[in-house]
């Protein structure tokens, strides 16, 4: 009789065994039952009414972008600031903001009686040099036959070098002010002197009016070059890594911002600002009048091209931090997959798959209609 009962006890536990797999397949069900809830079957009429469209994920080569802003700044040789080194009244002048100016053209007229005085004591001394010269050649002359003592000659000689020490520091201030001393002649002093334009551009301001003296230090007009215009833009700390020179940048105004310019990275500032940011210099591919110095503006920088499987961006669908695209499964089939997605460049997306082992190269997506499928698909999982 014990032997029985043991018998029977060791009969039980060997069922028991036995039924613990039907236990496990419990969450296998849940899965499963999980699976197809992310699928949505259409029939064919539903099919024509949807008019869908399918499209395969693309792998191709995109570029990293990041958005950020600057201004239009100029070079310094590309901004002039004009000035009048003698002071004076200005005598004339027709300029306005936003006049073109040609190089070499008269901008200005000024006048004062300190010019007169500067070309009367430079004809002076050209005359003074003429007569001293003379004398220096003769003393010169002299000494070789012992004709004239040492002495003699060398007042000669420093009476001539002090003679042109003298002229040439009043030839230098009359190019200074804008006088050609090889045309200055007793015929040609005048009270006025002309201003000329030093650069091709456009006058950004002007701070004298008729009349107005001016002392040598006041900046009587400022010039812009705008031909060699370029951006300045303000780079984050966290995306300079993705910089480099050479570097494609598309810009754009808030005004007009369809309308694009393209631009490269020519300068790399070293130093990090306030505000964690790296000033960087790019150079207009094409000139345009349109663009003023000081113009704000926004840009787009594009990294260093990368592959990545793509796909248009309106076959992705966004609720809030997750991204999901509908993949055909059959004929009037289609499951709801999540991915994660990256750069996102003329209206395609990069796509990520959640687990490596999903190929989405091999995939037919749902491009028009996935919204109406992802409707549909939770509409479905309400009723259940």
């Amino acid at each position: 009789m014990k032997h029985f009962i043991i018998y029977i006890g060791i009969v039980n536990i060997f069922w028991a065994c036995n039924q613990a797999p039907t236990a496990k397949e419990e969450p296998t069900q849940e899965a499963s039952t999980e699976s197809v809830s992310e699928r949505v079957s259409i029939s064919e009429a539903q099919l024509k009414n949807m008019s869908l469209t399918l499209v395969q994920a693309k792998e191709e080569e995109i570029k990293e972008t990041f958005k950020v802003n600057g201004v239009i700044d100029v070079p310094p040789q590309n901004l002039v600031s004009v000035s009048m080194p003698m002071g004076g009244y200005l005598k004339n002048t027709k300029l306005l903001p936003g006049m073109h100016v040609n190089k070499g053209e008269v901008i200005a007229l000024m006048e004062d009686a300190a010019y007169i005085d500067l070309q009367q004591d430079f004809l002076m001394a050209k005359a003074r040099l003429q007569l001293v010269e003379q004398e220096f050649n003769r003393q010169k002359q002299l000494n070789l036959s012992k004709a004239s003592s040492d002495k003699v000659f060398e007042q000669a000689k420093e009476a001539f070098d002090n003679a042109q020490i003298s002229f040439k520091a009043l030839s230098e201030k009359l190019q200074l002010i804008g006088l050609n001393p090889n045309k200055l002649n007793t015929q040609t002093i005048a009270r006025t002197i002309p201003i000329y334009a030093p650069i091709n551009g456009f006058v950004s301001k002007v701070n004298v009016n008729i009349g107005k003296y001016v002392n040598p230090t006041d900046i009587l007009f400022e010039l812009v070059n705008p031909e060699d215009i370029h951006l300045s833009l303000n780079v984050f700390e966290k995306d300079m890594e993705q910089v480099y020179m050479g570097m494609q940048v598309m810009a754009y105004t808030n005004s007009h911002p369809n309308r694009k310019y393209a631009c490269e990275v020519i300068l790399i500032g070293k130093d990090i600002g306030s505000d964690r940011s790296v000033n960087i210099h790019c150079h207009f591919e094409e000139y345009d009048k349109l663009l003023v110095p000081g113009t704000y503006m926004n840009a787009t920088l594009f990294g260093k091209p990368r592959k990545a499987i793509t796909l248009p961006s309106d076959a992705i669908i966004h609720t809030g931090s997750k991204h999901y695209v509908f993949v055909a499964r059959g004929k009037n089939e289609f499951e709801k997959i999540g991915v994660n997605i990256g750069t996102e460049s003329n209206q395609k997306t990069e796509i990520i798959p959640l687990t490596q082992s999903l190929n989405l190269l091999n995939l037919n997506f749902v491009q028009a209609g996935a919204y109406t499928l992802w409707m549909k698909l939770n509409n479905v999982a309400e009723e259940d």
